[in-house]
């Protein structure tokens, strides 16, 4: 059985950041480790060269990285924002809610998990809270597992940024 390539759904913001970072990776990182593997293979003797074994193993890191980057890349789907329904939640919706065991409200924006940034309130849709609140209404009430217990969440509002 093949695994389906999954489709990563970005804003034009993010894909744009996507591709700056994997160009400053393909050319600017690409030279610096390069160029470290032809100073240690200056040193002589490549068997007892920890140098060089530690710019190869940097080499691999990156080029790993790379792919996984152009993967993304060509999985990527652009959202446009203004075309977010804002009757259930999903992918860049604003949602907040409320806590009932705690009584406190949050809000919530739905994000790949590119983007997820827990500082900026942006939680991937494939994190547990996420992934509860996916597809939910306003007046919704959900009970969420996460990895402090269960969570009861209401759905009060759903917005989109304009």
């Amino acid at each position: 059985m093949e695994n389906k390539p999954q489709t990563v759904y970005l804003t034009q913001e993010a894909l744009q950041k996507l591709k700056e970072d994997l160009h400053f990776l393909r050319t600017t990182e690409r030279a610096r480790i390069s160029n470290a593997i032809a100073v240690a293979r200056d040193h002589g003797d490549l068997s007892e060269n920890a140098e060089y074994d530690a710019a190869k193993e940097a080499q691999g890191k990156l080029e790993a990285r790379i792919a996984k980057m152009e993967q993304t890349l060509g999985n990527a789907r652009i959202v446009d924002e203004s075309q977010v329904d804002t009757s259930k939640a999903y992918i860049l919706s604003t949602v907040r809610v409320k806590n009932h065991k705690s009584g406190s409200e949050q809000l919530f924006k739905l994000v790949s998990a590119q983007e997820a940034d827990i500082t900026q309130n942006k939680i991937s849709i494939s994190s547990p809270i996420g992934k509860g609140l996916l597809g939910r209404a306003v007046g919704d009430t959900v009970e969420i597992k996460v990895p402090a217990g269960t969570v009861r969440l209401e759905v009060l509002e759903i917005t989109r940024d304009a």
